[in-house]
């Protein structure tokens, strides 16, 4: 923690704090919060209240005020499994980095890398260009997402569902987690950029090629180990994310999530172009440490807490 934050202080990178509760949670049908009732009346009226899976909404409110470079080691919560590198609580690292695009940022989390754990210099590759290299087929046509899913389909625990699945970002997401994440070579950190506009999340759309969206995430030694983006900063665009959530939740017999009206508000007031990223901080501790587990790292597991 002390690298980390002398990382930052090196770089004038104002280190914030922001709340754990909110009466916000968020809308990714991916992310699930936890909640707990509070007793005593909000002007609000709000009851319950959401331990928050991500500072990212309150440290993009911190942006639209002061317009500075921000980070943040917190811990967050979030109603998931449990396993090899998941923990309902844990600590996440975010930062935001005020006129940078994402090539700068992937450049900066390289350094970080090389700093916290020796890391040799990133392998940088397109979404697009990980399926051609290793599934042979395009991920931005119809025809690639097509054959694409018959290749899901041959594999035998994924057959019933994959011979029914229609929707094509669900096929994309199970066939690179299932097909593609596990050839990443482990020695080298690997940073897969331009996911579809689909999976855009709260990432710009490019305006050179409209099909893909500038997101990006690491790999390293076998770990997922950030995500980050070109940030959003139109709140309409934002506002209509938010809505095709809550339509993906109801596809799926999610309960909806009302949007965060501050978050919006923040936007409309006004927004830097910056970059965006969440690293997970006790997977890179993980790397560190050479550890297996991420209950050798975390001083009480949620089996021991």
């Amino acid at each position: 923690m002390r690298q980390v934050r002398q990382f930052f202080y090196e770089r004038k990178v104002t280190e914030v704090d922001t709340h754990l509760l909110s009466q916000f949670g968020v809308t990714d049908c991916h992310l699930n919060n936890l909640t707990t009732e509070f007793k005593y009346p909000l002007a609000s009226g709000n009851r319950t209240l959401y331990l928050q899976t991500s500072p990212e909404y309150a440290m993009k409110r911190i942006l639209a005020a002061y317009g500075k470079d921000i980070y943040q080691l917190s811990h967050v919560v979030r109603d998931d499994e449990i396993g090899r590198f998941h923990n309902p609580e844990f600590t996440l690292l975010e930062w935001y980095r005020v006129g940078y695009d994402d090539i700068q940022l992937i450049a900066e989390v390289s350094e970080l890398l090389v700093e916290m754990c020796g890391a040799p210099e990133t392998k940088v590759i397109t979404y697009q260009q990980c399926f051609i290299d290793h599934l042979g087929e395009d991920p931005l046509t119809t025809s690639g997402v097509e054959n694409i899913r018959q290749q899901l389909v041959e594999q035998p625990a994924l057959t019933d569902w994959m011979s029914k699945e229609a929707d094509e970002s669900t096929i994309l997401q199970v066939a690179f987690s299932e097909l593609i994440e596990g050839k990443f070579p482990a020695e080298v950190p690997v940073c897969v950029t331009e996911f579809p506009k689909s999976q855009a999340a709260l990432a710009k759309i490019d305006l050179h090629n409209p099909r893909v969206s500038r997101r990006f995430e690491f790999y390293y030694q076998g770990v997922e180990l950030a995500n980050g983006y070109n940030e959003l900063a139109d709140p309409a665009e934002q506002r209509l994310r938010f809505d095709q959530d809550n339509q993906q939740r109801k596809q799926l017999n999610l309960p909806t999530q009302p949007e965060d009206t501050r978050l919006l508000a923040a936007l409309e007031s006004g927004f830097p172009a910056c970059s965006g990223v969440a690293l997970g901080f006790d997977r890179l501790l993980m790397i560190a440490c050479r550890a297996k587990s991420i209950t050798e790292v975390l001083p009480f597991s949620i089996q021991t807490a």
